[in-house]
């Protein structure tokens, strides 16, 4: 895995604490330095803080989304609304605010590692929801034949609401369904993946078709 923190302190003894844990962990103290640690090592997850010097970790987020589908967790220093929803909104898949218990951050770790294995849905190998194409089996996605590169948490999401279509899913059922959540579960999780998704397979995002809201409740697949 791959730790991006500036606080020396801080990135210390996270090292020590997920090496004892299990992972082999590289470390960087700056944005650029991580992304020259990934270029170099891709790691099975990263684990960013948002406030670096030089490139900030919003932007570090936005780099490594753009380039693949490895999962983020970030760290921020509150639980400042706009600062966890532009850290989602730029690609993490899931937040742990400072001060960071190391328990808490590898919960956080499993978690995400476990959305980016297999899925477990049971369903037809090959689903077609319009020009929408899901493979459970491959896990992959296609939209009118060309792949969609979607990231652990925005496939997972996408599985699960698209398994039952037209069942309405609140937000704490898909934290539960896909974040592994259901005691710690924040709604922005679920709604700032939402708009990272229907911005990969809508064809007007602010119109909807395959991902449909209902207002006070939740998320629908469809029906088309």
């Amino acid at each position: 895995m791959l730790l991006i923190e500036d606080d020396r302190a801080v990135r210390t003894g996270l090292e020590l604490a997920l090496t004892r844990q299990g992972h082999a962990v590289d470390a960087a103290g700056t944005g650029e330095r991580g992304l020259e640690l990934l270029r170099a090592a891709p790691p099975d997850v990263v684990v960013l803080d948002l406030m670096l010097p030089g490139m900030d970790g919003f932007e570090i987020c936005r780099r490594i989304r753009t380039d693949g589908d490895l999962p983020i967790i970030m760290l921020t220093a509150r639980n400042d609304d706009m600062d966890v929803v532009a850290g989602l909104e730029a690609g993490a898949d899931d937040y742990v605010v400072k001060p960071v218990q190391p328990r808490v951050l590898e919960a956080r770790i499993r978690a995400v590692l476990r959305r980016s294995g297999p899925a477990t849905a049971v369903a037809p190998p090959v689903e077609r929801h319009g020009g929408l194409a899901v493979d459970r089996a491959a896990l992959l996605v296609t939209k009118r034949g060309e792949p969609v590169g979607l990231a652990p948490t925005e496939l997972r999401l996408l599985l699960e609401l698209s398994a039952t279509p037209g069942r309405v899913l609140s937000r704490q059922q898909l934290l539960e369904l896909v974040w592994d959540q259901g005691y710690l579960g924040d709604s922005r999780l679920v709604d700032a993946c939402v708009q990272r998704l229907r911005a990969k397979i809508e064809d007007d995002p602010a119109v909807p078709v395959y991902i449909q809201t209902v207002r006070g409740f939740g998320y629908r697949f469809g029906p088309l």
